[in-house]
């Protein structure tokens, strides 16, 4: 019997609608409206919630990391770039502010311990667990002891890493993402039917995490048995940003919301049934037979 998990109001699992997550991540600049036009854009798509990233820079990079020649949209150094994509706690009180005037959930993929303390004090709903933190033990006892559901993404990891990952959470309150870390990725090391094989042996819910270009693979992975789908967004590809490229204009996250909320309904319930629509055309078109078989 697979679990089904509780973010906020939803319920995700095999017998409910796919729970879809516009990832906003860093694509905002550092902008507070650019991350609301985006908030906006997820709203009008059908988006179940939103998702940034947070960091503490001076606690995940070393200060030779950040004093690194890097010339970017911020400045020179690496540390330029990095403090240049953080919200302010201001920031995110708008965030917070905002999206609950908008009636939808907003979390975070939070990259050290210290962050999981800032982004929890807004109640988010859950946390997401980033394919570079799944070997962190100490990071994932932390989001473990909030008591919010953990949504843990699988990219560069071995069955080895993520198994034990998975042992240290546990399964009762655990989403596991199928993911390819590479931005985009391509067709050939997307392999979507990972999703199939951690449904053999997890009793939680699987997700898909995509970072390609295009819908069709996301839309595959429910067919698949993903509960739950996390694409990256944007208002424009072209703008500055590393992610900007392997995410999702308005118009591809519109049309993939619609094609997933579409899928269960397709694919039905595998019981063979002649359908009142068919009876009209059944009784013009179907010959009588001479001879019962």
């Amino acid at each position: 019997m697979r679990n089904n998990i509780i973010i906020g109001n939803k319920t995700v699992g095999d017998d409910f609608p796919c729970f879809i997550i516009a990832e906003i991540g860093i694509n905002h600049n550092g902008s507070i409206d650019l991350a609301k036009k985006m908030i906006d854009e997820a709203v009008m798509a059908g988006c179940d919630a939103v998702k940034f990233q947070k960091r503490t820079v001076t606690k995940v990079y070393t200060p030779e990391e950040l004093d690194t020649y890097r010339p970017n949209y911020y400045g020179s150094t690496n540390r330029d770039l990095k403090l240049g994509l953080e919200l302010s706690y201001e920031d995110y009180c708008e965030i917070d502010k905002y999206c609950k005037s908008k009636k939808i959930m907003w979390f975070a993929s939070c990259w050290d311990v210290d962050s999981v303390d800032f982004i929890e004090q807004f109640d988010v709903p859950c946390h997401k667990v980033a394919s570079a933190l799944l070997t962190d033990d100490e990071f994932l006892y932390k989001v473990k002891s909030t008591g919010k559901p953990v949504l843990l993404s699988t990219g560069m990891s071995t069955m080895q890493e993520i198994r034990h990952a998975v042992k240290l959470l546990g399964e009762d309150n655990l989403i596991i993402f199928h993911c390819t870390s590479t931005y985009p990725t391509e067709h050939n090391e997307i392999n979507l039917r990972v999703i199939e094989e951690f449904r053999k042996e997890f009793s939680c819910p699987i997700g898909y995490s995509g970072h390609e270009k295009g819908l069709l693979p996301s839309v595959l992975s429910v067919e698949l048995g993903a509960n739950s789908v996390e694409r990256h967004i944007t208002i424009d590809r072209t703008l500055w940003g590393s992610d900007q490229a392997a995410s999702l204009e308005p118009e591809g996250l519109r049309r993939m919301v619609r094609d997933i909320k579409e899928v269960k309904r397709i694919l039905g319930d595998g019981i063979k049934v002649v359908y009142d629509s068919e009876i009209p055309v059944k009784k013009k078109l179907r010959k009588i037979p001479k001879v019962s078989i």
